[in-house]
């Protein structure tokens, strides 16, 4: 139920009950820069932020700090330019770095010629920094083991190789020895790596001996020996263990527990209430000038790929688990940011749109494996991106294709196209590349153009290898034949369903769609999520034309909005996400309840003022100008007589985007909650919500005037 709008089942009792004035949306306005505004950004501007820091996928990061800037690794499987870094100066805004390699050539496969590396390529990197050198390790399936050097995170960096190495992670001690750990069963191998890092030292090996994961993450604090790993899958764990010396033993602990900020298995439109969710895990921690603590942490989020949060993490026994006091192995999706002595002003990570005038494609861009640079091109004809076809079967087998990361949780991707200059066994469209993979495109035969919806079957890990049975594809949808020469290609993803609108337009105005919407999904073929892509080949097994691309938008429509705003200083009703009950001070007693809301009689007493406490926090006050307060989990009504709202009345304010929010009790650390289809006492006992929000931690707000 939207948040500005109760259904008239809801709201007859509640008018029927006393006069309640008439419900009004909350005024939408930010002082963020407009550039924030429009897409999605971590920074709430006011103090906080809230997960997850890139509403796009950024894989397996590992994290470090050099002085007072930090820096992040990802991920980048097949695509090209190879291992993604990041840096940020506050931990919550942050801008591209660059990549450790522009070609990751290593092969014919890996430039589409006799195979592909779809799910290999270069995964899981480890970053370092040691004595003014910044380091990344990461490995290449059936090459091997890469280690990039470079005096800048902008490089140039230079490679040497080393046998392969499973989600390996390296420690510079303060010995000068340098260890490697790796693997994914236990024990896990710890080697040494000679001071030049081009060999291991024969002879030496320890193990940790304990239940963890893989992605490993190894670190020295304070004298300890600590591993950080992640059990492998979805709805998964992290691991931590410790130890006194690099030998070992080793004791070990959940670092974190079940966490899903609300991230469901399934795509959320279908999610049951038992849906068990993706759950934090695999990421690495870093700390602050200021000795704070912090988790850099990948979840999966569906046919969008992995994302990252950014999280709190809180020292228990000597272990760094991720939460905070009172609230252990949880994140909150909000907090406050973190204490860096540094601020930035808010802006998103990634702004795609690309007119092609200048003499470089945005940053953001990904070549599908391997590029041929003579096959295209931005100065050939100015002010657009030409790709001259080559031989390909199909969009799978198609080199220079040309990729991009789509942002959640719902975007628009429009590409102008120009086809003057294809030729027969021309095909050339905008794709979204996964497994199976969909596009739209136009079709250049000896009769002609002719614009095609076109979706593929499941191209499974073996296609495209040795011996392999290409799959059968299903006969494309049809569209108009010769299309304008020069038209507009769009597809339209909203990850809350998963599902993909592909359109055209003869002017760019006026979309048609083209053809039943694409359902897409997270799957292991590629190992990542969706791509929308650039691309065009010629299935007459020879080079042919060349087609024009211009104007590629990236329209963000839900990357900032009505649910990510806080109604400070306004009247509210807050109804369960479970069940719809609503939430009421009790006049007869200081008891805050939840009661269905066909019962009668209860409009003024379920309003509450909002009450500005800064940094995203607030404090709640009935009519009667009591405060809710918190002790021991238990919540009552409580006058202040006149004094501020302390800790006891507190509470962080959480969005978790559709219209979700949850109120955090800073008295504990824990959420105010009701239980599903029981009206009785609300209590602040629940540890976040549940991956479909129906455990009744949940709620929906409305303004009343």
């Amino acid at each position: 139920m939207p948040q500005a709008i109760l259904s008239r089942c809801f709201l007859a009792p509640l008018l029927a009950g006393s006069m309640l004035p008439s419900i009004a949306a909350p005024p939408h306005s930010s002082s963020l820069p407009p550039a924030a505004q429009r897409h999605w950004t971590a920074d709430n501007g006011n103090g906080t932020y809230s997960n997850p820091l890139f509403y796009e996928e950024f894989e397996d990061p590992d994290i470090i700090r050099v002085g007072d800037e930090y820096y992040l690794a990802g991920t980048t499987m097949h695509m090209n330019p190879a291992v993604q870094l990041m840096r940020s100066r506050d931990l919550v805004n942050w801008e591209l770095a660059g990549y450790c390699l522009d070609r990751l050539d290593l092969g014919p496969a890996f430039r589409l010629e006799g195979g592909n590396i779809y799910g290999r390529g270069i995964w899981a990197p480890c970053l370092r920094h040691h004595e003014g050198m910044f380091y990344v390790f990461s490995n290449v399936n059936g090459v091997g083991l890469q280690v990039f050097r470079s005096r800048s995170i902008e490089g140039p960096w230079e490679r040497n190789q080393l046998p392969g190495r499973h989600d390996l992670s390296v420690l510079f001690d303060d010995d000068g020895k340098v260890y490697l750990i790796s693997g994914n069963r236990s024990p896990y191998p710890i080697e040494e790596l000679t001071p030049d890092l081009r060999s291991f030292v024969p002879g030496v090996r320890y193990e940790v001996d304990a239940r963890m994961g893989e992605g490993h993450h190894l670190y020295k604090i304070n004298g300890k020996y600590i591993d950080v790993s992640a059990i492998p899958g979805g709805p998964v764990d992290q691991m931590v263990a410790v130890a006194d010396s690099i030998q070992g033993p080793w004791k070990a602990t959940l670092m974190v527990q079940g966490e899903s900020l609300g991230v469901t298995a399934a795509a959320p439109a279908h999610a049951r209430p038992d849906d068990r969710g993706l759950w934090l895990h695999q990421g690495g921690i870093v700390d602050t000038p200021s000795g704070e603590w912090w988790s850099v942490i990948m979840s999966d989020h569906g046919s969008a790929g992995r994302m990252v949060s950014l999280v709190p993490i809180t020292w228990d026994d000597g272990f760094p688990l991720i939460g905070l006091p009172g609230n252990l192995r949880k994140a909150p999706n909000t907090w406050i940011k973190p204490d860096t002595g540094c601020t930035q002003e808010p802006r998103p990570a990634f702004i795609h749109d690309d007119d092609f005038n200048g003499d470089r494609l945005n940053p953001h861009w990904q070549w599908n494996h391997v590029p041929d640079d003579s096959k295209w091109s931005l100065s050939e004809q100015s002010g657009v991106l030409r790709l001259h076809s080559l031989p390909a079967a199909d969009f799978y087998s198609a080199r220079n294709s040309l990729c991009q990361r789509p942002p959640g949780p719902e975007s628009i991707m429009t590409v102008e196209l120009g086809t003057d200059g294809m030729v027969a066994g021309d095909t050339a469209g905008l794709a979204l590349l996964s497994s199976p993979y969909a596009w739209i495109g136009v079709v250049r035969t000896d009769e002609g153009l002719r614009l095609q919806r076109h979706t593929s079957p499941d191209m499974g890990r073996g296609f495209g290898r040795r011996n392999a049975t290409p799959p059968t594809a299903s006969p494309p949808v049809l569209g108009p034949v010769e299309p304008p020469p020069r038209l507009w290609l769009r597809v339209h993803c909203d990850f809350d369903t998963d599902e993909a609108v592909f359109s055209w337009s003869a002017d760019g105005h006026q979309f048609i769609p083209l053809g039943e919407p694409f359902v897409m999904r997270f799957q292991l073929t590629t190992f990542q999520g969706v791509r929308p892509s650039l691309f065009h080949y010629n299935t007459s097994g020879h080079p042919g034309g060349y087609a024009d691309f211009d104007n590629y938008t990236v329209d963000e429509p839900r990357s900032r909005g009505i649910e990510r705003e806080i109604p400070l200083g306004r009247t509210i009703t807050l109804t369960s996400g479970a069940d719809g009950s609503v939430m009421v001070a009790r006049t007869d007693s200081d008891k805050l309840v939840n009661l269905a809301a066909v019962d009668g009689g209860v409009s003024h007493d379920a309003q509450f003022r909002v009450v500005d406490l800064g940094l995203g926090r607030v404090a709640l006050k009935d009519l009667r100008g009591r405060f809710l307060a918190v002790a021991d989990g238990a919540v009552t009504l409580r006058d202040l007589s006149g004094a501020p709202p302390g800790k006891g009345e507190s509470f962080q304010w959480i969005n978790l985007l559709r219209g979700d929010t949850l109120l955090m009790a800073l008295a504990n650390h824990r959420y105010l909650t009701t239980e599903p289809g029981k009206p009785g006492p609300v209590t602040a006992t629940a540890t976040g919500p549940t991956p479909a929000r129906k455990g009744g931690a949940c709620f929906k707000w409305q303004v009343v005037e």
